[in-house]
């Protein structure tokens, strides 16, 4: 009996052990201190690292909130959020000179009124420091400029000529097509030469390099900013853009326009000093016919100019028409504009202490605009025989944060 027992017992014992290796790749084991899993990684479960933050207590449909442990509590949503910083606050820099054209110093945030649409506004940031500046420089290179081209070149390295260790220049040059010569760089030399490559080619497209300044460069810089425009103002090519679309645009970039004004006129034929006193045939017989009637050279279809007609860039409406443009851009902008027959070297020196001493001055307005709109501005120093150089109007854009210009 006592040996059927054990042989019983036995018996037992060996069937659990057989179940249980049956069932050990299925069941997991348990450990009393288990080691941190490794979690794997797919597109459904990003790590950690690479999660986008979402702020705490967010309740957007799909999140999901973790057990509660004693690290610091996460959420962790699949799609990325945009989280918006909402202000109003309009910001522009400001230039305060003399009658002489130097800068003033010195001056303190009492000092200064502001106003927008004719309604005084409450100043609520002021800076005054000297910090560096970036300038594109760019050189018409239409067949316009030929026989002054070397006095442009000569401009151009006398503005270089002004620059400090941390500012930095950017050379372009443009007659029908954009070209960028050099990078934004501070070594005189790379700039030198840059400029000197700029050779002169066909027609001008200076409203399209305008533009691309704009919206290719001026909007990817931070700080002060600037462009000095070598040209005589005449376009004669833009199609994508239009007198009218780029005076918009300086009032919505925070960048300065400080247009160098070249007459060439009468280096074009039918100027006082051409060779060819007689315009020459666009090819175009109607708008030959017109254009004797009206007094300059048309051609039907062209918009780049205000009254939607586009000229041969040989007459004086045309060369009229330029000079209206750059004083626009220096206007709208804040620059100021310059005769290249004046002493550029006084005019260099002034624009690189306007940009590297401007003052800053930024409020809430009273108002908040539409997108779109237009707002007037006006600045004031109380102070008596000083100049103050802002830009004279913003448009409201489509971000949250408002800065005069964008």
């Amino acid at each position: 009996m006592k040996k059927f027992a054990v042989v019983f017992i036995w018996l037992g014992i060996l069937g659990l052990s057989v179940a249980a290796q049956t069932t050990r790749g299925t069941r997991p084991r348990i450990v009393t201190a288990p080691a941190p899993p490794t979690a794997e990684i797919n597109s459904s479960n990003p790590p950690a690292a690479k999660r986008p933050p979402v702020l705490i207590g967010d309740t957007k449909s799909g999140s999901q909130t973790p057990a509660k442990t004693d690290a610091p509590e996460e959420v962790v949503e699949e799609d990325d959020e945009v989280i918006k910083v909402e202000t109003n606050l309009v910001t522009m820099p400001v230039s305060v000179l003399d009658r002489n054209g130097r800068f003033i110093s010195g001056l303190k945030q009492s000092d200064f009124q502001i106003f927008e649409n004719n309604a005084q506004q409450k100043i609520e940031y002021f800076a005054a420091v000297e910090q560096p500046f970036t300038v594109i420089l760019m050189i018409d290179v239409s067949p316009s400029t030929k026989f002054q081209i070397d006095e442009i070149h000569n401009a151009a390295i006398t503005f270089v000529n002004q620059l400090r260790r941390d500012d930095k220049i950017m050379v372009m040059s443009f007659d029908e097509r954009v070209r960028v010569l050099s990078p934004l760089t501070n070594n005189r030399n790379t700039l030198r030469n840059a400029i000197l490559q700029a050779k002169f080619g066909e027609g001008t497209g200076l409203y399209e390099a305008v533009d691309y300044a704009i919206r290719q460069q001026l909007q990817r810089i931070e700080g002060r900013k600037a462009v000095v425009l070598f040209t005589d103002g005449v376009d004669t090519t833009s199609r994508r853009a239009s007198y009218q679309s780029t005076v918009k645009e300086t009032e919505e970039i925070d960048a300065l326009f400080y247009p160098i004004r070249y007459d060439t006129y009468s280096d074009m034929p039918g100027g006082n000093g051409g060779s060819n006193p007689q315009p020459q045939s666009s090819g175009n017989v109607i708008a030959d016919i017109l254009g004797s009637i009206l007094g300059d050279k048309v051609q039907t279809g062209g918009g780049s100019y205000p009254s939607g007609r586009r000229g041969s860039g040989t007459s004086r409406a045309e060369y009229e028409t330029g000079r209206r443009y750059l004083e626009e851009l220096a206007r709208n902008s804040g620059g100021r504009t310059f005769e290249a027959n004046n002493n550029l070297d006084a005019a260099f020196n002034g624009i690189a202490e306007e940009l590297r001493r401007q003052y800053t001055i930024g409020y809430y307005p009273e108002t908040v605009g539409q997108k779109g709109e237009r707002r007037r501005l006006r600045v004031r120093v109380q102070r008596p025989n000083l100049v103050v150089r802002a830009k004279n109007s913003y448009i409201v854009g489509e971000s949250d944060r408002k800065v005069a210009g964008k």
